[in-house]
């Protein structure tokens, strides 16, 4: 999950387009920010100190800050970008501090080039600068200490704050870039934005490092302006904390004045909204899925008769995928069977074909596709769909997943449905990826697994096609009526000798409004192996996974 964070922001920086980051100082925060398709969060110095009701002076710890980013890391699937004001001391505070926060998930840290202890720099009077040789040398520190090279670390240069000039503020910034800095932040206080750009163009002639901005004072400058000028991020650091006070004013001013309720509910979000955010209605949902028998009545299908791609072949082993050695010699297979146990899920069928005997120590019911040769991966399924259980769950048979996926996907109430991520870049290439089109964009709502928001599939597809925003994840469920509609689908493809593999299958449903396909959006948690280069994500993922 972390690793991913840090990418994600890492591909941020260098994609050449402007993403965004807003400041916040809580969990919620920070999920309202991915709700609102920002790519990041800020977790402001200013705005924790705030919510403490402290100044923004190094008056709270180390420990304090970083409580607060860790609590915006687990509640959203953004990556946070943690304002570390002077790196909370010298050299050696700030190579702790880079430790921490790496090892509590955070994927990027910003320093800036105060001396210690600092104040805002908004506020008028001392801004004394640290030397830049010593300030380079904390960025080499913290450089080194980084343990993923994928973490930005932003050095944030305060001379235009200060009031040290133009040359001082680029004497530094190419010092800093030199140092190891993965990223500029050129800070101003003035209400326009021409020191900034005058910096940017100049800067632009030696260096194509990523910049950022923070335009809280020079607040007419667009991101179509600051994109436009070759501005890589820009942060709206602190206008969340800012909301709240107003808001909070009023509704308290009302309050005290009409002593009653009813005189500001008009003015506030209702009650179900903060439940519905904060997720009280998936914990309804445990409560309705685990006092029942569901999952006692569940059938797991493992379609595995096929024969490997030739690509997999070559790249990995010409044994079935399943039996790829993943962690402490547990085999793929292994490790997603005693996933499914762990549910209690028991009744589990494999569905066998190419190199049938390596399954024979499996310890579930297999069962023989003599016909794997000229079949498909749905003739497979087929072959373990049980229309009296109240539900079929189908694992395809090179996927890793783990166990929180299968735990939301068993909750859901429609006829069949999906688990799908967000599009992965890396896989344009390949031919193995089912890609889905559906309905709405990402939702980054702040969850590992937002199955409280349902997407719908439009079209299954194996082409890089217009409208593309999803992958399968290689699993999905079936109650009665959707196993039935599968079967019958099926069935009806095969009468009229038509194609019947797993994308035309669904895509037949779809067009012919047989089923709405509907779908979960997975933040990570499932990992699809088909080459070296998987196989070693998969690899490290299960070793952070089981420890």
């Amino acid at each position: 999950m972390n690793k991913n964070k840090n990418k994600t922001l890492r591909q941020l920086f260098s994609s050449g387009e402007l993403s965004r980051s807003v400041g916040a100082h809580d969990g919620l925060g920070a999920k309202l920010i991915g709700e609102s398709g920002f790519e990041a969060v800020w977790a402001s110095g200013l705005e924790i100190s705030a919510s403490y009701g402290v100044p923004d002076a190094n008056i709270l710890t180390m420990t304090q800050f970083l409580s607060k980013a860790y609590e915006m890391n687990q509640a959203t699937t953004l990556p946070i970008i943690a304002d570390c004001d002077t790196g909370f001391g010298n050299v050696n505070n700030a190579i702790y501090m880079m430790e921490q926060y790496e090892s509590h998930g955070i994927s990027g840290i910003c320093i800036e080039d105060k001396k210690f202890p600092k104040v805002n720099s908004f506020i008028e009077g001392r801004q004394d600068l640290a030397d830049i040789n010593e300030f380079s040398g904390k960025i080499r520190a913290v450089t080194d200490a980084k343990k993923d090279k994928n973490i930005v670390l932003i050095a944030r240069v305060e001379a235009l704050i200060a009031g040290w000039g133009m040359e001082e503020a680029l004497k530094r910034s190419y010092a800093y870039e030199e140092a190891g800095a993965d990223a500029i932040l050129i800070h101003s206080k003035k209400k326009e934005p021409s020191e900034i750009i005058d910096f940017v163009k100049i800067f632009r002639k030696k260096s194509k490092t990523p910049l950022v901005v923070v335009p809280t004072t020079y607040v007419n400058f667009s991101e179509t302006e600051i994109k436009k000028l070759g501005i890589n991020h820009v942060i709206y650091a602190n206008q969340l904390v800012r909301s709240r006070v107003n808001s909070q004013r009023n509704v308290l001013g009302i309050l005290n004045k009409h002593r009653k309720l009813s005189s500001i509910e008009n003015k506030i979000t209702p009650l179900k909204d903060i439940l519905k955010i904060c997720g009280l209605y998936e914990l309804n949902n445990n409560e309705n899925t685990y006092n029942s028998n569901k999952f006692s009545n569940t059938r797991v299908i493992i379609p595995a008769a096929g024969t490997p791609d030739v690509h997999v072949k070559k790249e990995i082993s010409k044994e079935p995928t399943a039996f790829i050695e993943l962690h402490n010699n547990k085999t793929l297979i292994d490790i997603n069977l005693n996933t499914l146990k762990s549910l209690n899920l028991n009744n589990i069928s494999i569905i066998t074909g190419y190199k049938n005997n390596a399954f024979k120590k499996i310890e579930c019911e297999k069962i023989f596709n003599k016909n794997f040769k000229k079949s498909n991966q749905t003739d497979s399924i087929m072959l373990g769909l049980d229309s009296k259980s109240e539900q079929n769950l189908v694992i395809f048979s090179d996927i890793f997943f783990e166990r929180d996926i299968i735990d939301k996907l068993l909750k859901s109430k429609n006829d069949i449905t999906f688990v799908i991520s967000e599009i992965n870049k890396e896989n344009n290439n390949d031919n193995l990826t089912d890609r889905i089109i559906a309905k709405n964009k990402p939702f980054k709502d702040g969850r590992y697994l937002t199955n409280h928001k349902t997407n719908e599939i439009i079209e299954i597809t194996k082409n890089i096609k217009k409208g593309v925003n999803f992958e399968f994840s290689g699993v999905f469920l079936l109650n009665k009526n959707g196993s039935n509609i599968f079967q019958k689908a099926y069935f009806k493809l095969k009468k009229k000798k038509k194609k019947c593999d797993f994308i035309s299958l669904i895509n037949h449903i779809i067009k012919n409004k047989l089923s709405k396909i509907y779908a979960i959006e997975t933040y990570g948690g499932w990992v699809e192996i088909k080459n070296k280069k998987n196989l070693l994500v998969a690899k490290n993922h299960i070793e952070r996974y089981f420890g």
